[in-house]
């Protein structure tokens, strides 16, 4: 019997590496990665390279003009005088103590108008979604009203509508608590003393003790369901506290009234026109945008929500603390960052009024010692770390408000 002919199998060995999928060096320079580099590499070049031309066309036409270039003029004498200044100087101080004095005016009006144009924009925020028709009608008139019209021409506005106010001797009375003049408002303030300071200082860790307190209270509310009654606690830091710390520093309670005097008024506080005029202006259009952010966090938080907020009997101060504010604030941070930095560099328009504020000063700087590049440099770092200072705290504050995902 034939034995079934075996078939025939044929073992392959692996094919081997052909010569299009070896590997070649023009696969790598042809790449979309080496091209994405290699324009990287040449735009950074050329930034270079364009930088360098400008710095050296600079250099050559001061050489020119016979300017001297560096900061070194600093430490000269300014022999200019400024108006309003939160430290001591006179005249014989030097360019650097000027600037410094440009630089907190700065800070202090910015820090003055964020302030006012956050309480101006959330009052008026609010009002665009009450349910009140006058009210929702005298917020959105006061909206549209600010935010179209430039904010150079508010501040002159101001500057003009003060000037136009009667003189010390015939001073607007203001209930006995101050003056309004043309020479700006003078109110009665209590004397400078010690005892002050320690109640300041109280009051900050009264704030301190606060955030504590609402932080175990919250921890206790998410883990346990149940809720700590620390709101009469709060308040009763806030006011015990402070007031223990102002007997015990002496109790200090001397006022110190303003009084007119020849042409003017002395004693008391007085806020200048320049600085009111540049505050208001840049406050009230700044408030006109943040009050239409406030508008859209509050609506965006679901209806839903509320509903939901109402049917566990939550009562209407926890549905805004617990619910609305936590849902809308994560919608507002970003935009109300942007109308801060925007106020911060606004603050340079008191040139116009004459508020002696970092770009006022450094303008008269530039005048006298004919270094303008220097000075734009020095207007430019500040303005940029200003803003990015800005920009990092509420970055930071939006971590926090921010919804954390369980």
């Amino acid at each position: 019997m034939k034995q079934p002919e075996q078939a025939n199998t044929c073992t392959r060995s692996p094919a081997a590496p052909t010569r299009d999928a070896a590997f070649r060096p023009t696969s790598l320079v042809g790449s979309k990665t080496t091209r994405a580099w290699c324009y990287q590499i040449l735009l950074a070049v050329l930034l270079v390279w364009f930088c360098g031309w400008l710095y050296n066309n600079v250099v050559e036409n001061l050489q020119t003009q016979r300017i001297t270039t560096g900061f070194g003029f600093l430490k000269q004498s300014a022999q200019f005088a400024i108006g309003e200044t939160l430290i001591d100087y006179t005249p014989r101080d030097t360019y650097a103590r000027a600037v410094l004095v440009g630089l907190l005016n700065t800070l202090y009006v910015t820090a003055c108008g964020i302030v006012l144009a956050t309480l101006l924009g959330f009052i008026a925020g609010l009002g665009r979604v009450s349910k009140n028709w006058l009210l929702v009608k005298l917020a959105e008139g006061y909206v549209e009203l600010l935010r179209n019209v430039p904010v150079i021409l508010q501040v002159i506005f101001w500057s003009v509508a003060i000037r136009n106010l009667p003189s010390p001797r015939a001073a607007i009375e203001l209930g006995g608590a101050g003056y309004l003049t043309n020479r700006g408002l003078t109110f009665t303030v209590l004397q400078a003393h010690p005892g002050w300071l320690w109640a300041f200082w109280a009051l900050l860790a009264a704030l301190a003790l606060n955030i504590v307190l609402s932080r175990l209270a919250r921890r206790l509310r998410e883990r346990q369901g149940r809720l700590l009654p620390v709101a009469r606690l709060r308040v009763a830091l806030i006011i015990a506290l402070p007031l223990l710390a102002w007997w015990l520093g002496g109790a200090p309670h001397a006022i110190d009234r303003p009084e007119l005097r020849g042409f003017n008024f002395r004693g008391g506080f007085t806020i200048s026109p320049e600085f009111t005029a540049l505050l208001l202006g840049i406050a009230l259009y700044s408030s006109a945008f943040i009050a239409e952010i406030v508008r859209a966090g509050i609506q965006s938080v679901p209806k839903g929500q509320l509903e939901a907020a109402r049917s566990l009997s939550l009562s209407p101060r926890h549905v805004i603390r617990h619910v609305i504010v936590p849902q809308a604030m994560r919608v507002m941070v970003p935009p109300l960052a942007s109308q801060y930095v925007s106020l911060a560099k606004n603050s340079s328009i008191a040139v116009v009024v004459g508020y002696p504020e970092l770009a006022n000063i450094s303008n008269t700087l530039m005048n006298q010692t004919g270094q303008a590049l220097e000075a734009i440099a020095i207007m430019m770092v500040v303005y940029l770390i200003i803003s990015s200072t800005t920009s990092l705290l509420m970055n930071i504050f939006n971590r926090y408000v921010a919804i954390k995902e369980r």
